[in-house]
């Protein structure tokens, strides 16, 4: 069998090289080895290569790879590329090829960037997020300035359903939810509080836990995922069929509008649904109280009230309204950001979801350290 990638180079004058190409150029062989023709391109008295074809056999995108490095190469060092010797189809590849920029914004280019530029650029990135945040939080305090001047224009049938929307038809998911974190909580301490004979705690644990963390962290999150969503989703939708832009051209603010029933809507929810979640979640603790550990309906309830205050209820409460206002601004943020296509309300909704659930678990962490300098 011929050997693939035969190729000679010869000196013709002082400023010439010609390169002779033979054999089998076949990309089943692998790829061709081209530093020995670019290290002979590196020569400071090189200006012409001329390539021909010396009895090539046979030859495919293998051949059209190789003179790419040796046209790049030849570009860098300013040596002229003399094709006339190859094939007519090899050289009329070897254009089309050129013809076509390469992506400059697929995964593996953006991969080889050095580490210093991708941090640049995420930095970039999030700098700009933060000021789209701080405008769109700005122009949010505006528009609910307005409404307390009476110049806010929004229709009261779309607030009530969006009260509808938030809250009536959250029901089901967050009692679902908050009963099964309260069975969970007492399963977790009555396994522990067993070895102690102190089952009777499991009240302390499920009520306290529930009031102060787990209802407003998994009422957030699934309102999260359920209206910030679908926030974002209908906003994004709009945009995309520019009924946004129709409500700027007819004076009609989206701030508004859209953005500010959706708000309040949420603001007046979510603290409601988190005091339902917490009494859901305390009747979890007590079914399994009650039917596990042989405790007393009466001594539930009296451990429960006992230790169970006003300020774990004042906690969760306070939680949940920042939690109800990084939900909706997620959404309505992301939905006014979206693009025109279908995908990018996908896109949209999907980042409403991360954003709330993030910034939840921020916030969270922040109301536990400040509880926890505060000694309450």
């Amino acid at each position: 069998m011929t050997q693939a990638f035969q190729y000679d180079i010869e000196r013709q004058d002082a400023g010439t090289l010609r390169l002779e190409l033979r054999g089998p150029w076949r990309v089943d062989a692998g790829l061709p080895d081209a530093r020995t023709a670019e290290q002979a391109l590196e020569s400071a008295q090189v200006r012409r290569l001329e390539i021909a074809d010396a009895g090539l056999e046979a030859w495919d995108s293998a051949l059209i790879t190789f003179l790419l490095r040796l046209h790049e190469a030849g570009r860098k060092q300013e040596v002229e590329i003399d094709l006339s010797g190859l094939p007519d189809g090899a050289r009329r590849l070897l254009s089309l090829s050129q013809a076509v920029p390469a992506h400059t914004d697929g995964p593996s280019a953006k991969a080889r960037e050095p580490l210093l530029t991708r941090l640049g650029h995420a930095g970039v990135q999030q700098a700009k997020a933060a000021g789209e945040t701080l405008n769109f939080v700005g122009e949010a305090t505006l528009s609910f300035m307005r409404l307390l001047r009476g110049k806010s224009a929004f229709r009261r049938s779309d607030f009530f359903l969006l009260i509808q929307q938030t809250g009536a038809e959250a029901l089901p998911i967050v009692s679902i939810i908050s009963l099964l974190v309260g069975l969970i909580l007492a399963f977790v301490g009555a396994v522990q509080l067993r070895w102690f004979g102190a089952e009777i705690y499991v009240a302390d644990l499920v009520g306290i836990a529930m009031t102060r963390e787990m209802a407003p962290i998994m009422t957030g999150i699934v309102l999260a995922g359920r209206t910030g969503a679908s926030f974002a989703a209908n906003i994004g939708t709009m945009q995309g069929n520019e009924e946004i832009d129709a409500l700027s051209t007819l004076g009609i603010a989206p701030m508004d509008f859209l953005v500010l029933p959706r708000l309040l809507a949420m603001l007046l929810m979510m603290p409601l649904l988190v005091l339902y979640a917490d009494f859901v979640g305390i009747f979890g603790g007590w079914v399994v109280g009650v039917g596990m550990l042989d405790l007393t309906s009466a001594a539930y309830v009296s451990e429960t009230l006992a230790k169970v205050t006003a300020d774990h209820f004042l906690i969760g409460l306070t939680k949940s309204l920042f939690f109800g206002l990084i939900v909706a601004t997620a959404g309505c943020m992301r939905g006014l950001q979206a693009g025109r296509s279908a995908a990018a309300v996908g896109n949209a909704a999907t980042s409403a979801v991360v954003t709330g659930i993030v910034y939840i678990i921020v916030v969270d962490a922040v109301f536990a350290v400040i509880c926890n300098i505060v000694g309450i």
